[in-house]
């Protein structure tokens, strides 16, 4: 008889601080404006990431080596464009689907996923995002409590 092992979720636990943003602008401005508040060198990342049930969404990382982190940001939301000639009454009409990366979040824009090992680091990161003029709001997430949780996972 062959033993079964089983992995429990525990096992990999990742530490990171998940910050929601609520902005108006476009993800390569946001990105200009934190590189320059945070002293960050976010860039877009060659691939996107793809999520099976739909949606591709832009990441913009960097790994800060000097205080050990690692910085991801990434867009909440995804319209995807696509025209259906099947008989109906309005045939050969676009219609746009909305995906979102964290479903429980759906009007923020953006999240900004810091893995860390560090503590108290997430007020200071927070107060500064804040004085970004463009950025409505920014609050820090509970990602342990979130149910896709899995998707932030990249």
């Amino acid at each position: 008889m062959a033993a079964i092992h089983k992995i429990s979720e525990d096992f990999y636990e990742e530490t990171f601080t998940l910050i929601a943003l609520h902005s108006s602008i476009e993800d390569f401005m946001l990105v200009y404006a934190l590189n320059s508040c945070l002293k960050t060198k976010l860039k877009r990342s060659v691939n996107d990431l793809d999520l099976s049930q739909g949606g591709s969404f832009p990441i913009f990382d960097w790994r800060d080596e000097v205080n050990d982190r690692y910085y991801t940001f990434v867009s909440n939301n995804d319209v995807k464009e696509e025209v259906l000639s099947i008989g109906n009454l309005f045939q050969d009409q676009p219609t746009f689907t909305k995906y979102h990366l964290v479903p429980e979040y759906r009007d923020v824009d953006y999240f900004l996923k810091i893995e860390h090992d560090e503590l108290d680091v997430e007020d200071k990161i927070l107060k500064s995002v804040l004085t970004i003029p463009k950025v409505i709001t920014a609050y820090l997430v509970d990602a342990s409590k979130l149910k896709s949780k899995n998707n932030l996972i990249f």
